[in-house]
């Protein structure tokens, strides 16, 4: 969760907001989630990632998912919205 914190904080706060609101969270969530490491929902950590330009990995936010597997060529979206 580091990589979430450094980026947040290479910001400023208005940038922060507004990078929150297009995750459709808040700064104060963010901050919160990374200092207990809380567990993102993978939505989240998509949204974090978009919205980031890559700069935050949602491997860096989630281990515990096969990011890998999303990212293969054969992998289909319809798949994970199966899932939800």
């Amino acid at each position: 969760m580091k990589p979430l914190i450094d980026y947040l904080n290479g910001m400023t706060r208005a940038e922060q907001i507004d990078f929150a609101a297009r995750c459709k969270t808040t700064v104060g969530y963010l901050r919160k989630a990374v200092c207990i490491n809380q567990r993102l929902g993978a939505g989240l950590c998509i949204a974090i990632e978009r919205e980031s330009q890559g700069m935050v990995r949602c491997e860096a936010l989630r281990d515990d998912v096969d990011w890998a597997y999303l990212r293969s060529p054969g992998w289909r979206e319809t798949e994970l919205e199966a899932a939800y």
